[in-house]
């Protein structure tokens, strides 16, 4: 759990340094810092949901290419 905290703590620094640096605003920055980790992991959830949908789709065809 630490290691996740620290992870979230530098993405969170990094996204608000990107958005103050592109916009010289700390509230655009601190917005950005919010927002983009919130899409980020909706984002996520459905790549994983594609991924293992496309993983699903390996196997079974692996399974057709090579009868036991």
């Amino acid at each position: 759990m630490t290691k996740t905290m620290s992870f979230a703590a530098v993405h969170f620094t990094v996204a608000f340094t990107v958005g103050y640096l592109m916009s010289g605003s700390v509230l655009v920055g601190g917005a950005i810092a919010l927002v983009e980790p919130a899409v980020n992991t909706v984002a996520y959830y459905f790549h994983e949901q594609v991924w293992t949908r496309v993983q699903k789709v390996k196997v079974n065809a692996q399974r057709f290419a090579h009868p036991m």
